[in-house]
């Protein structure tokens, strides 16, 4: 079978490299980091959360980015800054506003398909990864922002998900630890939470007993065709270099993929998006009282939960601002106060802030398939979705790869 190098140790790269696996083929994942899952696969929202899938490309979108200009605290910051790459990225963006209702209805489907295949990873490779099935509850604290929802809502249905409006007081019956006010939320059952890092690991070690090979601390410097397939450099340590050979790349690297894809002649327009999370270590039986047990997203704040074990994971935020990887105390400091505003039970004397770069595409769309040479595909570009998406993903991978590399 073909020798696939799978570049990207995170959730879609060990998704895909799970798959291609089970297909027969002869695995090997590069990763700049010493283990899997180091970098945007290791703290995220834990959201499975098709509820989440409505694409940004919208005018009150970009209403609202303007109206935040300024502002250190706001949910979504624009470094101005001038980048070529920045604003012509957006601007790409704006120009995909008219596809949000097909973008949305067809990453509706693809979050609702990845769920089972996601699950029956799990189960079949028994790992734990505090997985929460009792849905995502979405509140919304005034009636302009519920009915804006609601047009939102119609579109989510439309994609096939089981999604429904509900009062404040059904709110609190939902996760009775919710005891602030807020206007109506829209629930959804079916969607679930889990440690996108627990994942990730426990299935990278399912993958070695399966025969992939992991090469790790492994900075992949330059990938190019040399007649047989391709060749990846990796940067030596020691100020060498050392060269592997594969029959066909997949690039799963997120915000680096754009990088990549210029070296093997593709355009992948991703843009890396900062978001940050809070780990609040439930140390005492109170705090683990007082945190809900149900995801909330708080749509004002763009706030999302998770309880993850002994954990209460609070993320948000959307930062412009390039390959930034400062953990800015001012951007922590809004998700610790709403936890307190929201949760005074819950105690935030050990809270661990983290950040991470989401891989995004204009069109908020996954890049999945076939690059424009022979042997090269593309599972990357998956944005805020990664964890939610993966797993569906790395079945079109797998097809793609088998359509262009199996013999006929």
């Amino acid at each position: 079978m073909p020798r696939i190098a799978i570049i990207g140790a995170g959730i879609t790269g060990v998704t895909s490299a799970y798959v291609l696996r089970k297909q027969g083929y002869d695995v090997s994942v590069y990763d700049r980091q010493r283990y899997p899952a180091m970098e945007t696969s290791y703290a995220n929202g834990g959201q499975l959360s098709a509820s989440n899938a409505e694409v940004w490309n919208s005018a009150a979108t970009v209403l609202k980015g303007l109206r935040w200009l300024g502002r250190s605290n706001a949910p979504l910051l624009l470094n101005p800054r001038l980048s070529w790459h920045k604003y012509s990225w957006l601007l790409q963006f704006m120009r995909q506003i008219p596809n949000h209702r097909r973008n949305t209805i067809a990453t509706t489907r693809l979050a609702i398909e990845a769920r089972q295949h996601l699950y029956d990873m799990a189960e079949a490779e028994g790992i734990d990864f505090d997985l929460e099935r009792r849905g995502i509850l979405h509140i919304y604290h005034d009636a302009a922002s519920f009915e804006a929802a609601r047009r939102g809502n119609e579109l989510l249905r439309e994609g096939g998900l089981e999604r429904y409006a509900v009062t404040p007081e059904e709110a609190r019956d939902i996760e009775p630890a919710l005891q602030t006010a807020c206007h109506a939320g829209f629930y959804t059952p079916s969607d679930a939470t889990g440690d996108i890092h627990k994942f990730t690991r426990g299935l990278a070690q399912a993958c070695e007993r399966l025969g992939v090979r992991f090469v790790q601390d492994a900075d992949v410097a330059a990938i190019a065709a040399d007649g047989t397939g391709y060749a990846l450099d990796l940067a030596d340590t020691d100020g060498g270099d050392d060269r592997h050979q594969a029959d066909a790349v997949v690039v799963c690297a997120g915000a680096a993929s754009r990088r990549f894809a210029r070296q093997l002649g593709d355009t992948v327009n991703i843009y890396p998006v900062k978001g940050y999370s809070i780990s609040v270590h439930l140390d005492d039986a109170a705090s683990r009282e007082a945190a809900p047990r149900v995801s909330l997203l708080d749509e004002a704040a763009k706030i999302v939960t998770s309880r993850l074990g002994d954990r209460f994971r609070v993320a948000g935020t959307a930062e412009f601002n390039g390959y930034n990887l400062d953990i800015r105390a001012e951007r922590v400091q809004p998700l610790v106060d709403w936890t307190r505003r929201h949760f005074p039970g819950v105690r935030t004397a050990r809270v661990v802030p983290w950040c991470g770069l989401r891989p995004m595409t204009p069109d908020m769309m996954p890049r999945v398939g076939p690059g424009k040479r022979p042997g090269v595909f593309y599972n990357t570009g998956h944005g805020h979705l990664g964890w939610t998406l993966s797993a569906a993903t790395a079945q079109l991978l797998a097809a793609s790869v088998g359509e262009r590399l199996r013999p006929h």
